[in-house]
């Protein structure tokens, strides 16, 4: 895969390099790239969502951004939902 090819799943770490408005760095995991969306060249739209510091989505973002100043990340595993206790009926005949 080659460094700027941005695709769904992928999680990003933006900065200044990808784009001036990420004063504050932020990690975000791809939803989809808007290719319909006009831009300058080498740059594009996409939409995420913002990750925290254990990587749970907290905002859903629209961001453009310079895809070779992006810094992919590996996900974060998935923790696995809490298990619920099972009721059983038992039945006395």
């Amino acid at each position: 895969m080659t460094p700027h090819l941005i695709r769904p799943g992928d999680v990003l770490h933006l900065t200044r390099a990808a784009s001036v408005q990420f004063i504050r760095p932020i990690t975000v995991r791809v939803i989809r790239v808007l290719t319909d969306w006009h831009t300058y060249d080498g740059w594009l739209w996409i939409d995420a969502y913002e990750l925290d510091a254990v990587g749970d989505a907290v905002r859903r973002r629209t961001l453009f951004l310079m895809p070779s100043g992006a810094a992919h990340l590996e996900p974060t595993p998935r923790r696995p939902a809490p298990r619920r206790p099972v009721s059983r009926k038992v039945v006395v005949a």
